[in-house]
């Protein structure tokens, strides 16, 4: 979620970024996606996932500033 606060991205670029195999980012994806906290659209061969919306990020946001300022 933390990556995706900067904007959309490829399982490829999540994969070069986190240093984590595509498999286990895609995992990941999956159960965000079910959890309706990332979406999903497909350009040509290309999946570019981003925070479902504004509300996601905000409620994130908060949470690391409470966790910081704990």
């Amino acid at each position: 979620i933390a990556h995706l606060l900067h904007g959309e991205a490829t399982v490829q670029a999540l994969e070069r970024d986190l240093g984590m195999s595509q498999s286990a980012i895609s995992h990941q994806l999956r159960g965000l996606r079910q959890l309706r906290l990332v979406r999903f659209r497909k350009e040509g061969r290309f999946v570019f996932y981003a925070l479902d919306d504004d509300h996601v990020r905000l409620l994130f946001e908060q949470g690391l500033l409470h966790i910081t300022h704990g």
